[in-house]
């Protein structure tokens, strides 16, 4: 499958270079992030203000925490979230194209928060990831049950994916009609927004995101076995069903929360682990950390780009991805097509 000419130690360098490169550049996102807007903060000032040594203050302090760090952590969160799921799903159906949109576990969040957000008005977000996850994972279930056989088709499982996401979408939408004073909040939600982030999202979605990407990360070797067949996982000491349920738990998870806290957003999923594959050339699983990464650097750029493109308007950050991730896409699919020609 890969280039076994390769010397051993390139295995190891790759391990922590290209990973510590991209922890630099979710740095410097991260810092552009923070500085720039309608407000524009000087860089020293902000790192005297992080380090509790003067820096700014009134209302630029306030933009800087109450404003930016917490939305800006929030992008890194769900990017990584979204990034790291879509590269475990497309190992667990061995289909480079899954993501959790495909899956149905999006759609199934999707509705699971909007239930919550149209039965509740109040201050709900610490309840989403709950309805999320919920949601999600019943639409996941679902999926396998109209498949018939329990991962063994992926490609089955693929189209009854997209069949119960487009039935969670209609059941949405009927909702949206029944509660129409809820309808701006959700249709901002289902764009995408990460307006609403504040220190109390980001501590609980942290939570839930954190949890899962280390889940996944500590099973990444293992997941290797899943790019084989069953007969040949099990030669090797690999459950491969009990890994499957625990790898499509753990992504669940992350693409609910994520879905919860900042709405629908698209190709993160698809784009950043076909970025890291082709620029490492390594199999997506032993590089999920990168991954985690460089979708968290994606997310945090989209928003920035969202906020600033038409200042003082935003932009919602689903249409800066779907701006930047559809032709990508397009151009892996094109790819394919020429190599397998």
């Amino acid at each position: 499958m890969f280039n076994k000419s390769k010397s051993p130690g390139i295995g190891q360098i790759w391990n922590w270079k290209i990973t510590a490169a991209c922890a630099l550049i979710l740095l410097f996102v991260c810092t552009l992030a923070i500085s720039f807007g309608p407000i524009h903060l000087g860089f020293v000032d902000i790192v005297k203000t992080l380090l509790g040594a003067g820096g700014l203050s009134g209302q630029d302090r306030t933009v800087l925490i109450d404003l930016r760090l917490p939305r800006m952590i929030l992008a890194a969160l769900v990017g990584a979230a979204l990034a790291t799921s879509g590269a475990v799903y497309q190992t667990v159906f061995r289909n480079p194209l899954a993501d959790p949109y495909l899956l149905g576990a999006a759609s199934g969040a999707g509705l699971g928060a909007t239930i919550a957000i149209t039965n509740s008005g109040g201050n709900i977000y610490g309840w989403l990831p709950i309805f999320s996850f919920v949601g999600a994972t019943l639409a996941v279930m679902t999926s396998f049950f109209i498949s018939g056989k329990f991962f063994a088709e992926p490609n089955t499982l693929l189209l009854s994916g997209i069949a119960v996401g487009s039935f969670a979408t209609a059941v949405q939408t009927y909702l949206q009609q029944r509660h129409s004073n809820a309808l701006r909040p959700v249709y901002n939600w289902i764009l995408g927004e990460l307006t609403v982030a504040n220190w109390s999202i980001v501590s609980w979605s942290s939570i839930y995101i954190l949890s899962s990407i280390l889940v996944l990360v500590t099973i990444s070797k293992k997941l290797d076995g899943l790019l084989l067949s069953d007969e040949e996982s099990f030669s090797l000491g690999i459950d491969p069903n009990k890994l499957r349920m625990i790898a499509v738990a753990a992504a669940t998870l992350a693409t609910a929360t994520a879905v919860s806290a900042s709405g629908l957003i698209g190709f993160v999923g698809i784009v950043v682990p076909h970025l890291v594959r082709g620029v490492t050339h390594r199999v997506t699983n032993r590089s999920l950390a990168t991954i985690a990464l460089v979708g968290a650097a994606f997310l945090v750029l989209a928003d920035l780009g969202a906020r600033t493109i038409l200042s003082p308007a935003e932009l919602p950050i689903g249409v800066i991805t779907a701006f930047v991730g559809a032709p990508f896409f397009l151009f892996v699919l094109r790819t394919r097509r020429v190599s397998h020609s």
